[in-house]
């Protein structure tokens, strides 16, 4: 063959880039299926095997212990005017889950939220781990499904882990009866246990605006720290301006505005709109910021 037809043969062939290179082997390596790699029991396993998850389970399991430490040694609320959840903690165990899951609302279960759907992509680049799942290889939209799907069980079990103890620490310690409101009115304690779900279900919902902020910032960064502190940090600005009453109905465009709303599920009149109208803002502000995390992380060159 002569030079000529050499250097034509050569320009007429056109080389794979590494995407191609690595679709193709993948698509030709026996036995490989997209579909199989990073099952869910296995990240799941991973996940709680973590200290800080056992940290966070710990501190949660303690705090309805401490807080009947508290009510011991202060002795039993006594104020004429009791107003608050937390004036009535002491009247019977529903009454005391009720009170955990006040004081859980807008800090305490932020905290877990963030830390399982912020420090599971970022920790995996700090520990320089991250290109190897993904040189499996596990496709990257599987890859942060599978862990956004495991961040949100473990903040589920997070969630109802704080009033579930609270309700059964609060029934050895005060007794099984009525759910007593600030409104003067009681829930028989059938009732109440329903109602209670319906709130502990609110609180959840409400948290994934937390979960998907912390879980764009975890794919954004190499730092979970930073990740987690930016979710948080988030939560309690927007805490803050939802107190500034001078923001008038822009603060109903806050997640924060109702995050209190599953109270309404414990009136005697079950109401629905403050807990729909929380929830579908939550659920829109999650859809765009985990569109953002996905298609960021896509186009993401991954080198840690």
């Amino acid at each position: 063959m002569s030079a000529d037809s050499t250097d034509q043969a050569l320009m007429n062939h056109t080389p794979m880039d590494h995407d191609s290179m690595d679709h193709a082997s993948t698509d030709h390596a026996e036995g490989y299926r997209a579909g199989r790699t990073l099952p869910l029991r296995v990240e799941a396993m991973r996940q709680l095997r973590r200290r800080r998850t056992l940290v966070i389970g710990g501190v949660l399991a303690a705090m309805p212990f401490v807080l009947l430490a508290a009510f011991q040694i202060g002795g039993t609320p006594s104020r004429p005017d009791r107003t608050t959840f937390i004036d009535l903690a002491t009247a019977s165990g529903p009454n005391f889950a009720t009170t955990m899951l006040f004081v859980g609302t807008g800090f305490m279960l932020v905290i877990p939220v963030a830390l399982f759907c912020g420090d599971t992509v970022a920790s995996e680049a700090s520990w320089s781990s991250l290109r190897y799942l993904l040189a499996a290889p596990v496709p990257r939209a599987r890859l942060l499904a599978r862990k956004f799907a495991v961040g949100l069980a473990f903040s589920a079990v997070a969630v109802v882990m704080l009033p579930a103890i609270g309700l059964v620490v609060g029934t050895i310690a005060y007794g099984w009866g009525d759910l007593k409101l600030p409104a003067g009115v009681s829930l028989s304690a059938g009732q109440a246990l329903p109602r209670l779900a319906i709130a502990v279900a609110f609180v959840f919902l409400s948290e994934i605006v937390i979960a998907a902020l912390a879980f764009w910032l975890s794919t954004a960064t190499d730092a979970p720290l930073g990740a987690v502190g930016g979710a948080v940090f988030a939560s309690i600005i927007t805490g803050v301006l939802d107190a500034v009453t001078a923001l008038g109905g822009l603060r109903e465009w806050l997640p924060a505005h109702w995050q209190y709303a599953w109270a309404d599920a414990l009136q005697p009149q079950l109401e629905w709109g403050g807990m729909v109208q929380g929830v579908s803002l939550s659920l829109s502000y999650a859809v765009v910021l985990l569109a953002l995390a996905f298609r960021g992380f896509g186009r993401k060159d991954v080198v840690s």
